[in-house]
């Protein structure tokens, strides 16, 4: 079974912000209430937090998909929605965050250091929010935003000072076995080793870390054997320790042509030229182990390595090796910069209103508007109710989209796109479109929204209005009519008949 793991692919998703609620407050004797839609709530945010009590990334492994919770709609009465929980992964010190493209993303080192990996969506607003003096009783409310998510890389890289690097069965982890309270496996094959050892070892008044690295092949810089798998373990020791197996059974091998294969990967790998070297001539308590240490002790020297010769079995030379590297970690600590105590700072991020931009496709004949407000308001407008759909208009309008629009060469019928491919929206643009509260109808609706009528047609529907009214007026009449008789013939009256 995998007990260590430093490399994970890790899916991860934040909570959605709480749609928005509609509401009109409807209480005994006040027909007025006014709107009293409750806003929605945020949703969770995805954080990775630094624990010095997890050293592997195993628990990733097995569960690599991880989401925070959704934020609750709002509800009448001005109630505003609760907020999603925050999702926090603990990870192990030296953890690199990573997009799938290998853009770094953070450096997570020391204890409690946090990156916000995935921020949750904010909750949309209630219509008793969106209430103004010109919109008094708003038939909608905003949607809530949906939470990011993304797929990321976390690998880990050990935080140790120094460590051992050198041939399969080179000894390295009996020299940490001894030079720690570390148990790693040891056994007389080569890569017994799988995954890197970490030990604290104490000389004198000085403590540091020192790292046992899986074993170095040639070709290991480009995939061969398990050197590039952990070869990223190294990146932050402060010294690199060669360990030479002087009592090797390949007749091929020596102590000089494993050290010049080693620094060579180490080379090719790149970034750890500044590192300084020690090396350590192991074994030298087997048969012809000390002989040859005392033939490659002054080809070493000349090269300007510091040498050592040590023996895991019997303790020799480990004094003077673990002092030799206290004392280099000593100066290396002393020359950093002093880090001076992490005050708490509060920079929100700034939504970004520089605007939008618009932009022309030849190849499929549209108007492109891309800026992060107007695709905010893309994913909070309900596009099944027909004035809030009015109220992105009159928000569109007065970013300046129809401005910038006619500039760009639109004209009416055009095809506007706003968003990006996966998730725009699509529409013919009208430049007549006005926009103002004050041209809505009832809630719920926008005339604006409504295709164009001909004159003949208007002409039709207000007579059909007025003989609706006439026969309302004629059903409610208080007075009945009555029946009035004709007035009769006047005769004339003939003067002989008087």
């Amino acid at each position: 079974m995998t007990t260590f793991v430093d490399r994970v692919e890790l899916h991860v998703s934040a909570g959605n912000g709480g749609h928005g609620c509609a509401s009109v407050h409807r209480e005994k004797f006040k027909p007025l209430g006014g709107p009293d839609g409750g806003s929605g709530g945020r949703g969770g945010d995805v954080t990775l937090v630094v624990d010095p009590q997890v050293t592997t990334l195993i628990d990733y492994h097995h569960s690599p998909h991880r989401s925070a919770t959704n934020g609750k709609p709002g509800a009448g009465d001005h109630r505003t929605g609760g907020e999603g929980h925050d999702l926090v992964l603990p990870v192990p010190d030296g953890t690199v965050v990573m997009d799938k493209r290998g853009n770094v993303l953070a450096d997570l080192v020391g204890n409690g250091t946090s990156f916000v990996v995935a921020a949750g969506g904010r909750g949309g607003l209630g219509n008793a929010a969106l209430a103004s003096a010109r919109r008094k009783a708003p038939g909608f409310a905003l949607l809530g935003e949906p939470g990011d998510s993304m797929d990321i890389v976390l690998e880990l890289k050990s935080v140790a000072d120094v460590a051992l690097v050198g041939y399969p069965s080179a000894g390295k982890s009996s020299l940490i076995s001894v030079l720690s309270a570390a148990k790693p496996k040891i056994a007389d094959y080569p890569f017994t080793t799988l995954v890197p050892n970490l030990g604290v070892v104490t000389a004198g008044d000085n403590v540091y870390t020192i790292a046992d690295v899986p074993g170095l092949i040639p070709g290991a810089s480009q995939g061969k054997g398990l050197g590039l798998e952990f070869l990223r373990h190294v990146e932050r020791c402060e010294v690199l320790v060669h360990v030479l197996d002087c009592a090797t059974l390949e007749t091929d091998r020596d102590p000089l042509a494993d050290l010049d294969t080693i620094e060579a990967e180490l080379a090719q790998y790149g970034g750890l030229d500044d590192r300084p070297r020690l090396v350590a001539l192991n074994k030298i308590d087997v048969p012809d182990g000390q002989d040859l240490a005392d033939l490659t002790r002054a080809s070493l020297e000349e090269r300007g390595y510091e040498v050592f010769e040590v023996s895991a079995v019997s303790r020799k030379g480990l004094r003077e090796l673990s002092f030799a590297l206290a004392r280099i970690v000593a100066a290396a600590r002393a020359a950093r910069p002093v880090q001076e105590a992490t005050r708490v700072v509060l920079r929100p991020v700034a939504v970004d209103d520089a605007g939008f931009t618009v932009t022309y496709d030849a190849a499929e004949d549209l108007y492109r508007i891309v800026g992060s407000k107007p695709e905010r308001w893309i994913k909070q407008t309900d596009f099944s109710n027909d004035e809030a759909v009015g109220y992105l208009a009159d928000r569109l309008a007065r970013l300046g989209a129809e401005v910038a629009l006619a500039k760009a060469g639109a004209k009416e019928g055009d095809t506007v796109v706003i968003g990006e491919s996966d998730n725009a929206v699509v529409f013919d643009w009208e430049p007549s479109m006005a926009a103002g509260a004050e041209m809505l109808g009832r809630r719920g609706e926008d005339h604006r929204m409504e295709s164009p009528r001909d004159a003949v047609t208007r002409k039709r529907e207000r007579e059909a209005i007025r003989d609706d009214a006439a026969s309302e007026f004629a059903r409610f009449d208080p007075l009945p009519r009555r029946e009035v008789e004709p007035a009769p013939e006047e005769y004339e009256i003939d003067d002989e008949e008087i």
